[in-house]
């Protein structure tokens, strides 16, 4: 295994709801597609409720949004072999919700915000146009790599 994309992830089913079709393989398949260094990840899928009062309590945005990242060594001076720690948080309801928006199946959409949780998780952001055109081309690259269409297809 490269260096690279080596991976320590915990994987939390909080809505069990995907459990049998997201599998942890894939997952893991999706987060060490997106890993530029080490990392020890969490990926936690949470219902509407959870995600909403998450949202509201780190972000003070009052509704259920479909990935949070919490990137635990973002931005602070970390050895060059310190891997990147984070919880990514998935929102299921969202998630199958904009699945069925978009016309891409469940599976699609959970790798594009893994991948896209993953990029932020390495201290990528979209704040900005400038930034917004960088991580995007990023995700449509590794996205289109696993096998699915661009994931910003519909907006081009």
């Amino acid at each position: 295994m490269s260096d690279k994309n080596k991976l320590t992830l915990s994987v939390q089913y909080a809505d069990a709801t995907l459990q049998d079709t997201i599998t942890r393989p894939a997952i893991r398949k999706w987060a060490k597609a997106a890993l530029f260094a080490p990392a020890e990840l969490t990926i936690r899928f949470v219902d509407a409720a959870e995600g909403q009062a998450l949202n509201r309590e780190y972000r003070g945005k009052d509704y259920a949004t479909n990935v949070l990242t919490f990137a635990y060594n973002e931005g602070e001076d970390i050895a060059e072999d310190e891997p990147t720690r984070a919880d990514i948080i998935l929102c299921t309801d969202v998630l199958q919700r904009e699945a069925a928006e978009q016309k891409k199946t469940v599976e699609e959409h959970t790798a594009h915000l893994i991948v896209h949780g993953v990029l932020h998780a390495q201290g990528y952001d979209h704040e900005d146009d400038e930034e917004a055109d960088e991580m995007e081309g990023i995700e449509t690259e590794i996205v289109v790599a696993l096998g699915y269409a661009d994931p910003y297809a519909a907006e081009k």
